[in-house]
């Protein structure tokens, strides 16, 4: 099993649609996957239209006194399943502060799920903290979409110096650009200049556009609605490049 999370300092820069459009077609494909909304606010759950709630909440699941696998929520799609959000997710750094070795809880707690997935989708609210850490230390890979913006290069910087800090070198990080808009010319700039300054920037952009904000909406993953857009056929190259990147 590979587990990918979609993770940026920064909120609002195109996560959630990652996770929920690359999911979608990870199982499109074949692959057994499952998404696990770690994030409070539920974004990826209500998109996947499951009600947000875990019983017992976060704190019993993360203590091992739950099954996971009972919490599990089927989708209206083929091989995608998901782990819904709980609003108690926003004391999750208080819970894994009380665990013994809790920036390992998350990776002993998914541990068995390996037989029964592909891939796991990790969607991480946007925070730098012990709930990161765990993320890292559990996660094969880190997807993290970028805006091309000043800002948000600054939070890809954060992030690779904690990274470092924190020795946790065994997670790889793939930065994307998203939310591009090529009318504007720092936009544009960046998209050109940044590949030579970071080797692992993947190379599809993805383009800022209604299509991907009518989710909300639709409530269904891109390729549901608008299949034909530039968005869903972005999102379909990069794919394709994660996977010729992590192997399948």
């Amino acid at each position: 099993m590979k587990i990918l999370a979609t993770y940026n300092i920064k909120g609002g820069v195109g996560k959630t649609a990652a996770a929920v459009n690359l999911a979608f077609l990870a199982a499109r494909g074949g692959a057994r996957t499952l998404v696990w909304d770690l994030d409070p606010q539920g974004a990826a759950t209500f998109y996947f239209r499951v009600k947000p709630r875990v019983k017992g909440g976060g704190k019993r699941l993360l203590r091992g006194k739950g099954d996971l696998d009972t919490q599990i929520k089927g989708t209206d799609y083929p091989n995608l399943e998901l782990l819904p959000a709980d609003f108690s997710y926003r004391h999750m750094d208080i819970v894994l502060d009380d665990a013994k070795k809790p920036t390992n809880r998350l990776r002993k707690l998914l541990r068995p799920l390996g037989p029964q997935y592909d891939y796991l989708v990790l969607d991480c609210p946007p925070s730098i903290s012990l709930v990161s850490e765990a993320v890292f230390r559990a996660a094969d890979v880190l997807l993290v979409p970028i805006i091309p913006t000043t800002l948000s290069l600054r939070t890809l910087d954060q992030l690779l110096t904690f990274r470092a800090d924190n020795s946790l070198d065994g997670v790889a990080v793939l930065p994307f650009f998203s939310m591009v808009d090529r009318r504007k010319r720092l936009h544009r700039s960046v998209v050109e200049s940044l590949p030579a300054e970071v080797p692992d920037l993947l190379a599809t952009a993805i383009p800022y556009a209604s299509d991907v904000e009518r989710m909300g909406l639709q409530r269904e993953p891109l390729h549901v609605y608008a299949p034909r857009c530039q968005a869903a056929q972005a999102y379909e190259k990069l794919w394709g490049e994660i996977v010729a990147r992590i192997g399948e």
